[in-house]
């Protein structure tokens, strides 16, 4: 993993101008972190999410893979960046990174990511790390991300991938049941896609 260290005047200069940036005084990393910037109002929300489409558009591919290269917050925001951007070219780097799971909430973005290319491959990849990681229930990932994403795909190309993980007394029961705070899945990240595709 590629910290963030004084030396690497590259590293830092990518996380300067894309992954710290605020508005209104919040870095653009934690506007993403769990979705925050859907529950901001409308006159914080609309530039920040004009901030993200232009961030979208200008970054490079070399500078997301420096980004996917570092720490949590840098891949979030790397992953977010993709999504908005839909550079399906990522799809496999970003589906094999949420499948690892090495870093808290980076998988958020990924999920998102998946869900706004919306393909029976990005289907593909979701399904896969549920199937993984609804078999721990000792762990609790982005399961509930990716599970919002794979419904956000499946009603949208007309495909059945999380049904099989939605039956009564599946994996998805049992994993939530043995949860701290159980809770029914949500489609979040409709809103979200939606947010981010509304016009300018």
């Amino acid at each position: 993993m590629r910290f963030p260290r004084s030396s690497d005047h590259e590293l830092l200069d990518v996380i300067d101008r894309y992954v710290n940036p605020t508005v209104n005084g919040t870095a653009r990393y934690l506007h993403l972190l769990h979705g925050n910037f859907l529950h901001d109002d409308e006159d914080v929300r609309a530039p920040f999410l004009q901030s993200l489409r232009s961030a979208a558009q200008a970054i490079t591919d070399d500078e997301l893979e420096i980004l996917l290269e570092s720490e949590w917050r840098s891949r979030l925001t790397a992953a977010w960046l993709i999504g908005a951007s839909r550079r399906e070219h990522f799809r496999d780097v970003l589906g094999d990174m949420l499948l690892d799971s090495r870093l808290c909430f980076s998988g958020q973005g990924y999920c998102f990511a998946l869900a706004h290319f919306c393909t029976e491959a990005d289907a593909l990849h979701l399904a896969a790390y549920l199937e993984r990681y609804l078999q721990r229930p000792d762990c609790q990932y982005d399961q509930h991300w990716a599970m919002s994403a794979l419904l956000h795909i499946d009603s949208r190309a007309g495909t059945e991938y999380a049904t099989r993980f939605l039956t009564p007394g599946g994996m998805w029961q049992r994993w939530n049941e043995a949860q701290f705070k159980p809770s029914v899945p949500s489609r979040f990240i409709d809103d979200l896609c939606a947010l981010i595709d509304s016009p300018r």
